[in-house]
């Protein structure tokens, strides 16, 4: 039995979309799919340097209903925070999907 009162996030699915640049390449950007109510648990930060830029990505564990498909090439956004799906499983018997995600913070 799912409790209706842990999905308490509105998160928008974002989906990608490749255009071509003109140059023999493509270039990603990502448009709204669907609007999931979801639970967000923020989980340990990791910290990088990279090209003398320091950032730390925060680290997520994102529960939603089940029926939506993904790829690791979404996106999800909850408000400014745009997520990057890393890895997801199933929970609850199917009825759930619980995501590991991060977003950079600078």
């Amino acid at each position: 039995m799912i409790d209706p009162g842990r999905l308490n996030r509105r998160l928008t699915l974002l989906a990608p979309v490749e255009t071509d640049d003109g140059q023999g390449g493509v270039v990603r950007s990502f448009a709204a799919q669907a609007v999931l109510w979801a639970s967000v648990v923020p989980l340990a930060a990791r910290e990088g340097v990279a090209a003398d830029d320091s950032r730390a990505a925060l680290r997520a564990k994102i529960t939603l209903r089940a029926g939506v498909a993904l790829s690791r090439a979404h996106r999800l956004a909850d408000g400014d925070s745009v997520y990057r799906i890393i890895a997801w499983r199933s929970r609850e018997r199917g009825a759930l999907l619980e995501i590991d995600a991060e977003t950079e913070q600078t």
